[in-house]
């Protein structure tokens, strides 16, 4: 990759860890040029990173989708209600107490 089409505003990818986002700033450390990604914070060798097609950013793994947050919330809804509550407090047979 020729780093010189790294410049802030691109969308860049560190093949080592798979690490993506878009570069916020260049600097340059001891003769060499690193870019940073917004993604982490952290700076990055420029002849080491590759250029990402498209403007938007993949969904990783540990993002959701506003369809399980709202699953997320109505079971955090369902698990606070008295009677639920109470349903577990009941229990009694093999395993109880």
């Amino acid at each position: 990759m020729e780093s010189e089409m790294i410049v802030p505003g691109v969308r860049a990818r560190y093949p080592a860890t798979g690490t993506s986002g878009t570069v916020v700033r260049l600097e340059e450390i001891e003769g060499r040029a690193f870019a940073e990604i917004d993604s982490t914070g952290l700076l990055y060798r420029t002849d080491r990173l590759v250029l990402v097609e498209g403007s938007e950013r993949p969904k990783g793994k540990h993002e959701r989708s506003a369809e399980s947050l709202d699953d997320y919330r109505h079971l955090k809804e369902i698990e606070s209600s008295d009677d639920l509550r109470e349903r577990y407090d009941d229990v009694t047979g093999v395993g109880a107490g």
